[in-house]
């Protein structure tokens, strides 16, 4: 099956265990379909660029997930539906890096900064 990295943003007023339901709920229509999810990273709430639907921050969430382009546009359907997401993007990549995304290291680096 394809490689997808799939990364949403959830609206800034969620707490953190709606964006964990919200990730569940992914993971389910996934697993349903044979896919699966082989890594999920929450970056956190994170400062938006530009306003969304009038929130200026947003909960981001990566996941690495194995599935079907059929599994892809029911999970595409679904989230479309869900009003807590403002944003959602998949792409198809080769293969996963190993090692943790580009957006978890500089968390930690401002953690060892401070």
């Amino acid at each position: 099956m394809p490689l997808y990295e799939h990364v949403y943003l959830a609206r800034q007023d969620i707490t953190t265990q709606q964006v964990d339901t919200i990730t569940k709920s992914i993971e389910e229509i996934v697993k349903k379909d044979g896919g699966s999810i082989d890594r999920v990273e929450y970056w956190g709430l994170r400062q938006l660029a530009y306003k969304i639907k009038k929130n200026r921050k947003a909960h981001y969430t990566l996941m690495n997930i194995n599935a079907s382009i059929d599994t892809l546009k029911e999970l595409d359907r679904q989230i479309s539906l869900n009003e807590n997401v403002l944003r959602h993007l998949t792409i198809k990549v080769e293969k996963f890096e190993d090692t943790p995304s580009v957006m978890m290291n500089s968390k930690s680096a401002d953690i060892s900064e401070d």
